[in-house]
């Protein structure tokens, strides 16, 4: 089972394959916004993924559409709702100090 290093707290927590990185994030008692309650609508959980990328799912037209609407977006961004865990390596993600989606 992969483990999931919240940064900055440096918080870390086990995923099920399959599991969504806002799922997970929010099991480890971490604060991170999410209006659409999962639906790759508003891009209020958007994260960097510093390490493991290959580890979750690609990026979906959903995903990539709203990820384009959002300022402040690189290579590294994600919207936590979207991205699940493949469970084939440990990751690291970074909870952005602000609301960046609409």
């Amino acid at each position: 089972m992969p483990m999931i290093t919240i940064m900055p707290s440096g918080k870390t927590t086990e995923a099920l394959e399959g599991t969504t990185l806002l799922a997970a994030i929010l099991a480890a008692e971490e604060d991170l916004n999410h209006k659409c309650e999962g639906n790759a609508s508003c891009g209020t959980c958007h994260i960097f993924v510093h390490e493991g990328r290959k580890g979750l799912s690609k990026i979906a037209r959903e995903e990539n559409e709203k990820l384009d609407s959002i300022i402040g977006v690189g290579s590294k961004s994600r919207l936590a709702c979207q991205a699940k865990v493949l469970g084939t390596e440990n990751i690291k993600v970074e909870l952005l100090g602000f609301g960046s989606g609409f």
